[in-house]
C-alpha cells in the first residue's frame, strides 16, 4: 500500500514538473513572439492603435487581443510584414484607427509664445522634447515620431506640425 502512495505521488510530482516545464516554454514562446511583432512595429508610441504604446500593442496581437490592422504609422507594409509573420490574411489598416499624412511631420514649438508649462513634454512618449518649468521648450527633431500627442495638452497652442525634411527623422514606417 506504502508503494502505491509513494508511486502515485511520484507520478503526480513528475506530472506538476511537466506541466511547469511546458508553461515555461509556452510562456517563452510567447515572449519572443511578441518581441517579433514589436520590432515590426514603427515605434512611434501614438496610441492610435488604441493601446498605450507600440509593445502594449503587440502584447495584444500576440495574444490574439487586437487585429493586424491598427497601426496608422506603420500602414500597409507593416500590416503585411505581420500578416506574414502571423501567418494571416493580410489586411489593410482598418481607417478608424487614423490616417498618416502624405509626408512624415514633427512637432515645431513656436518659442516666442510658449510658456514652459512642461505639459507638452509630459505628454511625448519618446523623450523629443526639452526644455525647463517657466523656459521655454524645442523639439529634438530626430527624436520627434510625429504622434502629435503634445498638441492638446499645449494650452497656448504653440505646437504645430511641420513637414519632416529628408533624413530628419529616425527608421519610422512611411519616414
Amino acid at each position: 500500500m506504502l508503494a502505491a502512495i509513494l508511486v502515485v505521488a511520484a507520478l503526480g510530482t513528475l506530472l506538476s514538473m511537466v506541466t511547469m516545464l511546458s508553461d515555461a516554454r509556452r510562456e517563452s514562446r510567447q515572449a519572443r513572439l511578441i518581441e517579433r511583432i514589436n520590432d515590426l512595429l514603427p515605434q512611434t508610441q501614438c496610441r492610435r492603435c488604441t493601446f498605450d504604446g507600440c509593445k502594449p500593442y503587440a502584447t495584444a496581437i500576440a495574444r490574439g487581443e487586437a487585429g493586424i490592422d491598427q497601426c496608422p504609422p506603420g500602414g500597409v507594409a507593416t500590416a503585411h510584414a505581420l500578416a506574414t509573420l502571423l501567418m494571416r490574411e493580410a489586411v489593410p489598416v482598418d481607417p478608424k484607427f487614423g490616417a498618416m499624412p502624405a509626408q512624415p511631420a514633427v512637432a515645431w514649438i513656436d518659442e516666442t509664445v510658449c510658456i514652459g508649462c512642461t505639459k507638452c513634454i509630459q505628454a511625448c512618449p519618446v523623450d523629443a522634447i526639452v526644455g525647463a518649468s517657466k523656459f521655454m521648450h524645442t523639439v529634438i527633431a530626430a527624436e520627434c515620431t510625429g504622434c502629435e500627442l503634445c498638441i492638446p495638452p499645449c494650452p497656448v497652442d504653440c505646437i504645430l506640425m511641420q513637414p519632416a525634411r529628408p533624413g530628419m527623422l529616425k527608421s519610422v514606417a512611411g519616414a
